[in-house]
C-alpha cells in the first residue's frame, strides 16, 4: 500500500477517492465470494439480511479503518471486535441499514462517508444471516464515541500499517476448536480481532496485495470475557480447512 495523499477532485467539486484507496474500488469489481469465504448463500437458502460499513479513513496515523467493540456483557459474541453493522430493516437497502448502524453505534455522520462500493454477500451458517459488506471513504470524518454502551465498548480507527505489521498478527484458537487468522489491535495492541471481521480483513487485504499470508503467526486462546460462559472443548481442534491449508 502507497503511502497517504490528499483527496483529489472529482465531478461538481466532490472529492474522489484518495490515491491509495483506488484499487479498493477496482477490486471490489473483481473479487469473488470464494475470494472471501468457503461460506456463499447457498440458493435454497432464505437467510436473514444485514449490512456492515467497511469505512476507510485518513487519521492522524495514516490510512485506517473503523472498528467497534461489543460490550463485554452482551449475550452473544462478547467482547467482539467487528465494522459497525446489523440488521437490514424493511425498507432498507444494505447501504441504508450499514450506515444507520454506524451512526446508532459510534455516532459517526453518514453525511461525511461516500460510498463507493459493496462486497458480495457473506453467508454466515451458525445465524443464517447474508451479510452484505458496504465500502466507504470517510471523506468528512466526524466524532465517534461508543455511543450505545449497552451494544458498544469501545470505537477503534486501526491504522492499515498496524494490521500489515507482522508483530501484530496471531493465530486465534475459538473456544470450539477452530483456528483462525487474527490481529491484535488497540492502543496496546491488547484487544484481538478475529472471525468473521478478522476473516474478511485477511481475505480482502490479500486479494489486494496488503498483507502477506502469515499462516505461522503465533496463537491465542480468547479471554475469558470473550467466551461468554462458554468453555473450551477439551476435544482434539478442528481444523478450519481453509485457514489449516495454508499453515502447510
Amino acid at each position: 500500500m502507497g503511502s497517504a495523499t490528499g483527496p483529489a477532485s472529482g465531478p461538481a467539486g466532490r472529492p474522489s477517492l484518495p490515491e491509495w484507496l483506488r484499487p479498493v474500488r477496482r477490486a471490489a469489481d473483481a473479487i469473488t465470494v470464494h475470494d472471501l469465504t468457503r461460506f456463499q448463500v447457498p440458493a435454497d437458502a432464505d437467510p436473514r439480511r444485514s449490512a456492515v460499513l467497511v469505512l476507510f479513513g485518513e487519521g492522524q496515523h495514516g490510512p485506517d479503518v473503523l472498528l467497534t467493540e461489543r460490550a463485554h456483557d452482551m449475550r452473544s459474541h462478547p467482547g467482539q471486535v467487528s465494522f459497525p453493522g446489523g440488521g437490514i430493516d424493511p425498507g432498507e437497502s444494505a447501504v441504508e441499514a450499514a450506515l444507520r448502524e454506524a451512526w446508532e453505534e459510534t455516532g459517526l455522520e453518514p453525511e461525511g462517508v461516500e460510498v463507493f462500493a459493496t462486497l458480495p454477500d457473506l453467508w454466515v451458517p451458525p445465524s443464517n444471516y447474508a451479510v452484505t459488506p458496504v465500502l466507504g471513504w470517510w471523506r468528512e470524518p466526524s466524532p465517534i464515541t461508543a455511543a450505545s454502551p449497552d451494544e458498544v465498548h469501545a470505537v477503534y480507527r486501526v491504522p492499515l500499517r498496524e494490521l500489515q505489521d507482522p508483530q501484530h498478527r496471531i493465530t486465534v484458537l475459538g473456544p470450539a476448536g477452530w483456528r483462525s487468522p487474527g490481529f491484535l489491535i488497540g492502543e496496546d495492541h491488547d484487544v484481538i480481532l478475529w472471525g468473521f471481521t478478522g476473516g474478511i480483513i485477511a481475505r480482502l487485504f490479500e486479494f489486494l496485495g496488503w498483507l502477506e499470508d502469515l499462516p505461522d503467526a503465533p496463537e491465542h486462546d480468547l479471554p475469558d470475557y470473550m467466551l461468554g460462559g462458554r468453555h473450551r472443548l477439551d476435544v482434539e481442534v478442528r481444523p478450519n480447512t481453509e485457514f489449516e491449508e495454508r499453515r502447510r
